[in-house]
């Protein structure tokens, strides 16, 4: 079963939580687990393609074509492993999903909500991204108090008492 560990920031974005990150990973690599690694951006952009450069720093793209934030670089640098678009999770990409299900009738007439939706998909993707690895890292971007961040850090805290 995949272990996660959530790395969160304090009150300044931008000071290393990505190489903290990477750096965590290439430690238990070297352990010989299998290691992965996951960005979530609390931005409602469904990648990073289209954001400034000046603000977010370079786009990395990824083997299957993905445009996510720099820290996917980091953690494939760190790593020596080339990490799929699937491995970063945006606001927009949960809501776009959660959206598109709905219009497809896949909720069966439930009012869809923030709760439990929103969350759900999150875990969802979380799962999907560290299946098949002893170890998931998942860095939540930002800083613990930005209000963005509110359906991701639910979403882990729902998380870990499900596990």
């Amino acid at each position: 079963m995949t272990k996660y560990i959530v790395v969160v920031g304090g009150v300044i974005s931008g000071v290393g939580k990505g190489v903290a990150t990477a750096s965590i990973g290439r430690i238990m690599k070297e352990y010989g687990f299998s290691v992965t690694a996951i960005k979530i951006d609390p931005y409602i952009n469904c990648d990073a393609g289209t954001l400034r450069p000046t603000e977010h720093g370079e786009v990395w793209v990824t083997d299957d074509g993905g445009e996510i934030d720099q820290d996917l670089g980091t953690y494939e640098r760190f790593l020596g492993q080339a990490l799929p678009k699937l491995n970063n999770i945006t606001t927009g990409q949960v809501y776009k999903s959660v959206i598109e299900q709905e219009r497809k009738g896949d909720f069966l007439g439930e009012t869809v909500q923030f709760i439990p939706h929103i969350p759900n998909e999150i875990k969802r993707r979380v799962r999907e991204a560290g299946n098949n690895s002893d170890i998931a890292l998942i860095e939540i971007g930002g800083t613990a108090g930005d209000y963005e961040n509110v359906p991701f850090l639910f979403a882990m805290k729902s998380m870990e008492r499900e596990i």
